[in-house]
C-alpha cells in the first residue's frame, strides 16, 4: 500500500513539474492502490444504447401548466375559490384562489404535443422529446427538493446522479473529469455543491467545476510572477507533505482524490482547455443557441428584485455538447444562478424573459447533437427540482401573482439516448396540482437512465456502513425501469 500510493504522489509530482512527461504517464500506467480511485473506462453490465448523459438542472421550479402540462378546467374556473385546500409552503396563498394560466398551449410536430406558446423552439423539435407529466417530489423547499432532483432522496449525503454514473462507467478521456458542472459564473443554485456532490462515494466520483464564462478551468497555472525553480521546490515540499499525512493518515480518501486531482489538472493544462475554446464554433452555431443574441445578456428582474444575465446559459449548453464530443461521461448543467424558475410572482412578465433564453438553448442543444450524430448516444434530461401550484401567490402592490411551490407534480422531458421521440407519459389532475396516472419518481428516472448507460441500476453499488448500497434503493424506494419511455425498435 505504501509503495502504491508513493507511486501515486511521484506520479503526481512529475506530472506537475513535467508537464511533457505527465503526457505518457497517467493514472492507468500504474496499479491503482485501490481500485475504487479508478476513473478508466469501465464495462457496462449489458450492451449501452447512450454513452453520456446532459442533466440541464433548471432550479426553482418550472410552472408545469404554464409550460407543459394544459389545464382547461384551470382556465375555465381561473379566479374561483378552490373548494380542495391546497398546501402553500409560503405566505400569499390564504384564498386559496385558482391561477388560470396567462399563456396559451399549441400542438406541435407530427406527436401534436401540448406545449406552452413560450417554447415555440422546444416545439419545433417536439418528436424527439420524451415528455413526462407525472413526477412528483418529496419536499417543498429547495434544498431538500434539489437534493432529491441530484440523489433520489432528501438527504443530502448520498451521490448524485452523476457521480453514480462516473463511479460505474469511468471516462472516456483521461485528460477530462468524467463529470464536469457548468453552473452559472454568477454564482451557485440553490443547494450549492450539493448537486453534484459524491456522497460517500470517493470524492473522485463529485463533479469537476468549469465555468462558462471567461477562464474555463480555474487555478490550473501559477502566476506569471513566481520563478520556476520556486514552483519546483514548493511542489517538492508539498510532495514531502503528503508523504507524511498519508504515513499518519493511511485510510484518508481525501488525499488520494486530490492526488488524482493534481494528475488531471497537468494533464488539463496540456490537452483539454481547447474543448471549451467556442472560438472554433460556426457563427450559424452560435446563432442557433442565442450566443451572439445580445437580449440573452440583458439582465433580468428575479423575484428577489436581484438582476440576473441568463445567457450564460446558452454558453453552457455548448460547452456540455462540447464535452460530450470529447468523451466527458456526465455534463450538468445549471439554468442560472439562485433559483430562476422561482415565480412566487411576476409569472406573467417574468416566465417570457426566463424561456426566451432556455428554450432556444435548450431546443440548440438537442439540434446540435443530432447534427453531430450524437444524439443517440447522449441522454438529455431537463427537470427542476418541483413543479408550482395552481393556485396565486400574491405579495400585494402592484406585484403581479406568482404560483407557490408544489411536491405533488411536475413536468420534465428527456431526449435522445434511445428514449421515445414525440411521446406525452403521465397526467396530473384536473388543475395540475398532483401526479395522478404513471406516477414517476426521482429514482425511477436514474433506474431507466441507468438501463439506457447499459447499467443494471441494482448493481451498481458501494459498500458503507455495513450495507451495500445501490443506486437506486430499489428494495426500500421500489424504483423501477420505465420501459414504457424506451424506444425499443431503435
Amino acid at each position: 500500500m505504501n509503495s502504491a500510493w508513493g507511486g501515486l504522489g511521484t506520479l503526481a509530482l512529475s506530472s506537475l513539474l513535467d508537464p511533457a512527461r505527465s503526457s505518457s504517464a497517467s493514472i492507468e500506467d500504474r496499479e491503482p492502490a485501490d481500485t475504487s480511485f479508478d476513473l478508466s473506462p469501465k464495462p457496462s453490465h449489458f450492451p449501452a444504447r447512450a454513452t453520456a448523459v446532459i442533466q440541464l438542472v433548471q432550479t426553482g421550479g418550472p410552472p408545469q401548466m404554464d409550460l407543459f402540462d394544459p389545464k382547461p378546467e384551470l382556465q375555465k374556473r381561473g379566479g374561483q375559490v378552490y373548494e380542495i385546500k391546497m398546501d402553500p409552503f409560503q405566505k400569499g396563498g390564504e384564498r386559496n384562489m385558482l391561477l388560470a394560466s396567462p399563456f396559451r398551449f399549441r400542438h406541435y410536430g407530427e406527436c401534436g404535443m401540448e406545449l406552452s406558446e413560450l417554447l415555440p423552439n422546444l416545439g419545433s423539435i417536439a418528436d424527439d422529446l420524451c415528455l413526462v407529466r407525472s413526477v412528483y417530489s418529496l419536499h417543498n423547499n429547495h434544498p431538500e427538493a434539489s437534493s432529491v432532483l441530484s440523489t433520489g432522496k432528501i438527504f443530502s449525503n448520498r451521490p448524485s446522479l452523476g457521480s453514480w454514473v462516473s463511479y460505474a462507467l469511468g471516462t472516456d478521456n483521461e485528460n477530462l473529469p468524467a463529470f464536469v458542472v457548468l453552473r452559472d459564473p454568477d454564482g451557485y443554485s440553490t443547494g450549492g455543491t450539493l448537486l453534484s456532490q459524491s456522497g460517500w462515494l470517493p470524492a473522485l466520483y463529485g463533479g469537476t467545476e468549469f465555468s462558462s464564462r471567461g477562464t474555463a478551468v480555474q487555478n490550473l497555472y501559477p502566476p506569471d510572477s513566481m520563478p520556476q525553480k520556486v514552483r519546483h521546490r514548493m511542489l517538492a515540499y508539498l510532495a514531502q507533505l503528503n508523504e507524511k499525512h498519508h504515513a499518519q493518515y493511511p485510510s484518508d480518501s481525501g488525499l488520494e482524490t486530490r492526488i488524482r486531482n493534481y494528475e488531471l489538472a497537468a494533464r488539463i493544462q496540456l490537452s483539454a482547455t481547447n474543448v471549451l475554446d467556442l472560438s472554433d464554433e460556426s457563427p450559424e452555431t452560435l446563432d442557433q443557441y442565442g450566443i451572439n443574441e445580445p437580449s440573452f445578456w440583458k439582465p433580468v428582474r428575479t423575484n428577489d428584485d436581484e438582476m440576473v444575465v441568463l445567457g450564460s446559459y446558452a454558453r453552457a449548453c455548448l460547452m456540455a455538447r462540447r464535452l460530450v464530443e470529447a468523451g466527458v461521461r456526465f455534463v450538468q448543467v445549471f439554468a442560472g444562478r439562485s433559483q430562476p424558475w422561482d415565480y412566487h410572482w411576476r409569472l406573467k412578465d417574468g416566465l417570457p424573459e426566463m424561456c426566451h433564453v432556455n428554450d432556444r438553448a435548450s431546443a440548440a442543444l438537442i439540434q446540435d447533437l443530432k447534427r453531430r450524430g450524437l444524439f443517440d448516444s447522449t441522454i438529455v434530461l431537463w427537470s427542476g427540482e418541483f413543479g408550482r401550484l395552481p393556485i396565486m401567490q400574491e405579495r400585494g402592490g402592484n406585484h403581479q401573482p406568482g404560483r407557490d411551490h408544489n411536491k405533488r407534480a411536475r413536468s420534465l422531458f428527456l431526449a435522445g439516448g434511445g428514449f421515445k421521440g414525440g411521446l406525452t407519459y403521465g397526467a396530473t389532475d384536473d388543475m395540475g396540482y398532483e401526479a395522478v396516472e404513471k406516477r414517476v419518481s426521482i429514482l425511477d428516472l436514474f433506474a431507466t437512465i441507468a438501463r439506457q448507460l447499459g447499467l443494471n441500476h441494482e448493481r451498481v453499488n458501494h459498500f458503507r456502513a455495513g450495507r451495500m448500497e445501490s443506486m437506486s434503493d430499489s428494495e426500500a424506494t421500489g424504483a423501477r425501469v420505465l420501459d414504457e419511455l424506451i424506444d425499443f425498435d431503435q
